[in-house]
């Protein structure tokens, strides 16, 4: 049975063109999906279970999104819900939609499916062997899985298909592939396997498939031999390649995308332009395998102050790599001397130089003449307060160091006072391992809420 799916944005709080958005309800799809994150910027949201969205923007979004659906009369799902899928995020998510809810007189069926994973779960699996690595993944044990701040497990389409079986209204899901949401629809009513699978991962990313990547909206046919994609911003349009080259999006495999209970397999994909904007696809294949979800975890690896001073003599400006070299010795003893502590065990201090090799550091290999260049300062430690601490005693030195013993003392530009921040807690990625499962939904849990704001739906 062919199935419409209107994905809005690759994102909910990154925009998408409204009036586009309004062009895909006109064309009557029978859900519409959006993500709600990723890993992209960092194990921070998940470690702390906090979005890395704006909370406006994210409400304005799906405001717009909750009229669409009950315009269309179809569910609206949204997956990895608060940028990390955590069970705060969810309900973080699930505040703001029974906000609206009240706002636009919506009476609702919404569904939350929940992914985080208490640390017995996981330890137990391990003991099992139902465990394992992937590559490259950080060695794991039963008291480093207990210290994690926060473990998901990433939903396929079987855990959304089971939300939708609630006859929700909303889904709001914790942590899911980023290709769930899509295929699980198309999936449940027998379209073909490696299609829905493959358009999923295509349209995931909303128009970034398309040649206007920032208008958001995508629509995606899926039947019985594959699927059609079509961007709905007026001056948007899907070609061959930019369709195929999706395949390549976060993705070390161009050709294979592994999802909970097999992978896809796109070798043999055939990519046709219907007209300038349409692109048609067929020849995917899913390849079905051992049921298993991948696992993100986050633990605390320090705590952060961070310190910035800006140089604009130009001779500190050229001298910028010898002088913070010299500094770095300097500091290591004044921070042994007065406070006892050695670099490396109990504590980091890291110089980078924007506009020098901020980004690359020493594997920098390009030249410039900056007029000024920006020295930040790290201070990683055990805890804040002693990171904080280690800030204050850098700090002289930091606006005022020589680059030699016999000159005058220098003076930075501070831009901004105090000069150091607390940064609170540095968070790292912890888990990169699959989790056999016998049942999808053993690792999950769904929650049906009803709500009444305005005529039946």
């Amino acid at each position: 049975m062919p199935t419409r799916v209107l994905v809005p944005s690759g994102v909910l709080g990154l925009g998408f063109d409204r009036q586009a958005l309004q062009r895909g309800v006109a064309n009557r799809p029978d859900i519409i999906c959006i993500d709600g994150g990723s890993t992209d910027s960092g194990p921070f949201s998940l470690g702390a279970g906090v979005s890395k969205y704006s909370r406006a923007a994210t409400k304005s979004e799906w405001r717009d999104l909750m009229r669409a659906r009950a315009e269309a009369g179809v569910p609206l799902v949204i997956g990895t819900a608060g940028t990390c899928g955590a069970d705060a995020t969810v309900d973080w998510m699930y505040d703001i939609t029974l906000e609206l809810a009240e706002e636009l007189g919506q009476s609702l069926k919404i569904a939350r499916l929940y992914s985080s994973q208490p640390a017995e779960r996981v330890i137990a699996a391990l003991a099992t062997g139902r465990i394992r690595p992937l590559d490259p993944a950080p060695p794991i044990s039963a008291e480093k899985i207990a210290g994690l701040a926060n473990i998901v497990a990433l939903a396929g389409a079987e855990q959304v298909q089971a939300a939708l079986a609630t006859g929700a209204d909303i889904v709001i899901a914790g942590r899911t592939t980023d290709t769930a949401t899509i295929s699980a629809l198309p999936l449940l009513r027998g379209d073909h396997p490696g299609g829905a699978w493959h358009g999923a991962k295509i349209a995931e990313c909303g128009a970034l498939c398309s040649t206007y990547p920032t208008s958001g909206v995508i629509q995606v046919d899926f039947d019985a031999d594959g699927f059609t994609v079509e961007p709905l911003a007026e001056t948007a349009a899907c070609t061959p390649h930019s369709v195929s080259a999706h395949m390549l999006y976060e993705n070390s495999d161009p050709y294979q995308l592994y999802e909970p209970g097999g992978y896809l397999d796109v070798r043999g994909a055939r990519y046709s332009a219907l007209d300038e904007r349409r692109v048609r696809v067929e020849g995917s294949r899913w390849v079905k395998g051992t049921y298993t979800v991948k696992l993100e975890g986050a633990r605390v690896s320090g705590y952060q102050t961070t310190i910035l001073a800006i140089l604009r003599n130009e001779r500190y400006v050229k001298g910028a790599r010898a002088w913070v070299e010299r500094l770095s010795a300097f500091l290591e003893g004044e921070i042994r001397s007065r406070m006892g502590l050695e670099p490396g065990e109990a504590y980091t201090l890291e110089f980078r130089l924007i506009g020098v090799d901020g980004a690359l550091g020493s594997q920098e290999n390009r030249v410039g003449d900056p007029v000024e260049v920006g020295v930040l300062g790290i201070v990683t430690a055990s805890s804040q307060a002693e990171a904080a601490e280690i800030g204050k005693l850098i700090n002289p030195f930091v606006l005022h160091y020589p680059l030699t013993d016999h000159e005058e003392l220098p003076t930075f530009a501070f831009p901004y006072s105090p000069a150091q921040s607390d940064r609170g807690a540095l968070y790292e990625f912890a888990l990169n391992h699959v989790m056999e499962l016998d049942d999808p939904m053993s690792a999950f849990r769904l929650v049906v809420t009803e709500v009444a704001h305005g005529p039946a739906r």
